[in-house]
């Protein structure tokens, strides 16, 4: 009957480490998506300047 409380027990600490490792996942990806959006965010920004700013030229010529 013993072995069954420490069976569970090792269960449980199992379940909870392999439930932190795939946060530290989760956590990891999150932070690469969030700069990978960043970078495109950016990159857009630029590029609806520069349209803008080729209208504007456009206009003023």
């Amino acid at each position: 009957m013993q072995w069954i409380i420490v069976a569970a027990v090792l269960t449980a600490t199992a379940g909870l480490l392999v439930l932190g490792v795939l946060g530290c996942r989760l956590w990891l990806d999150v932070r690469a998506l969030a700069r990978e959006v960043d970078a495109a965010s950016q990159a857009l920004s630029a590029a609806a300047e520069g349209l803008a700013g080729g209208r504007a030229e456009r206009v003023t010529l």
